[in-house]
């Protein structure tokens, strides 16, 4: 079983890369570049080769057996 992470993010929506960077599952922008090209990265169980797509909360993304949830920051 794979442990997920919460991940809140401030706006309704946030670019793959920089969730990515975000839920510190890379360590750069350049980093998120070729890892999404390489398609390494699934959103939703599938794989996702853009790095600019919007994610929502609820969107799950894994990379390398790591997993993020997108998630409304808490009140």
């Amino acid at each position: 079983m794979t442990l997920m992470d919460d991940v809140p993010i401030r706006d309704d929506s946030i670019r793959l890369g920089q969730f990515l960077k975000l839920a510190n599952l890379i360590d750069s922008g350049a980093d998120a570049k070729v890892t999404v090209a390489e398609g390494r990265v699934s959103v939703n169980d599938e794989i996702e080769t853009r790095r600019g797509r919007q994610l929502h909360a609820g969107d799950v993304v894994v990379l390398d057996g790591r997993s993020a949830r997108v998630t409304r920051p808490s009140l």
